[in-house]
């Protein structure tokens, strides 16, 4: 049983609850009601112990020498991870990136959708590349995100511009920010911001890769 909780959830927990998340919603439940917390481990690629403890943090789950029900631990999760709703975004930036982003077709899947797209020079933005999503210009961030009671914002731009976007995000009302931009942005304190530097995850991997020619 889910239970809410004040408890600082560390940063790490939270990533693997999405992953428990993911492997659980493909698994086949009609097939299979149960799933033993080895083979969900092994699933995931981490250890049995691991994913008790990332779920003691919400309360009991599952039935001691059997595992876990699979329909609901993912539906607790969804309720956990806050994807029982369907959120909506706002996307500032609308080049390779943010058209890229705009064709994702994973994050409806994930419960968030793409409501509006703005860019510095909308006029600029050829209209196949947005679909049906219309360019709007900055001018125009404060009026749609108040409007539209959007809470999370997504930054596609060039590093130089991240800082005056995610100010700009901010004093719109938003609260949580996606960021695309190889660049570190400054928040107070309250906003939740998660960087995306692909160019780093590349790092990471190419160190690995050196350290094992």
């Amino acid at each position: 049983m889910w239970e809410n909780t004040k408890t600082r959830i560390p940063e790490a927990t939270v990533n693997r609850l999405s992953t428990y998340a993911r492997i659980l919603g493909q698994i086949k439940s009609e097939e299979t009601e149960l799933i033993a917390s080895a083979d969900l481990a092994r699933q995931c690629g981490f250890k049995p112990a691991q994913i008790r403890k990332d779920l003691a943090y919400f309360g009991d789950f599952g039935v001691r020498g059997k595992g876990y029900y699979i329909k609901e631990l993912r539906d607790n999760l969804k309720k956990i991870l806050g994807v029982t709703q369907t959120w909506k975004v706002v996307l500032v930036g609308a080049g390779n990136l943010g058209s890229a982003l705009l064709a994702y077709k994973g994050f409806l899947a994930h419960g968030f959708e793409i409501d509006a797209v703005f860019d510095k020079f909308p006029e600029k933005i050829p209209p196949h590349r947005t679909g049906s999503h219309p360019v709007l210009p900055m001018s125009n961030l404060h009026e749609v995100v108040k409007e539209k009671q959007i809470k999370i914002g997504i930054i596609a731009v060039p590093s130089e511009n991240a800082q005056n976007v995610g100010t700009a995000l901010v004093n719109a009302g938003i609260t949580g920010i996606l960021n695309f931009a190889p660049a570190q942005i400054q928040t107070p304190l309250h906003i939740k911001v998660k960087n995306v530097d692909l160019g780093s995850e590349l790092e990471h991997l190419s160190f690995y890769l050196s350290q094992n020619p």
